[in-house]
């Protein structure tokens, strides 16, 4: 039973690898994209069956995540630490969210009533803090979290692509 389950395994991790390596996967979607968390518990799996290990849950709901394979209805995810596992799709969600990131911890992150920086500070932000993606522009996403509503320079958000448009 051991050996049918790794042969399982190294198939499905081919396949997998082979879904990366094209530009839409069998879902139909791009491969990279980034989409958050459904549920406020995730099983991360070391590969992608539910035969496999549970590495770790996640226990907050919209967290962003990056899809980096598809295997059947299973999707390789990677999070804003570098952490990467598998989890069901069912349990993942096309909302877009972000976490804030700094260069260093305790750098604050500015938050804009419009989409420049000599408009009006709205907030600042803490690096780790995470926010629903309104729309993103020109260098610029609008955001929105609990008690913060604004505009924050796109290079400061891990859950978006680098001159990524969002409507």
């Amino acid at each position: 039973m051991a050996v049918a389950t790794a042969l399982v395994s190294v198939v499905a991790f081919e396949a997998a690898a082979d879904a990366r390596d094209s530009a839409l996967s069998a879902s139909g979607l791009p491969i990279p994209r980034y989409v958050s968390l459904k549920s406020d518990h995730v099983n991360v799996r070391a590969g992608p069956t539910k035969d496999n290990d549970v590495n770790w849950i996640y226990t907050k709901a919209g967290l962003p995540v990056e899809i980096t394979a598809e295997f059947e209805n299973w999707r390789r995810i990677r999070d804003s630490e570098g952490a990467e596992g598998w989890v069901y799709h069912s349990l993942l969600s096309g909302r877009r969210t972000a976490v804030v990131t700094m260069k260093t911890k305790g750098d604050l992150a500015l938050l804009y009533t419009s989409a420049d920086t000599r408009s009006a500070v709205a907030a600042r932000l803490q690096a780790g803090v995470v926010a629903q993606v309104k729309h993103c522009a020109k260098g610029w996403c609008h955001i929105a979290g609990n008690g913060f509503d604004g505009w924050i320079q796109q290079q400061r958000l891990w859950g978006v692509y680098a001159d990524e448009n969002i409507d």
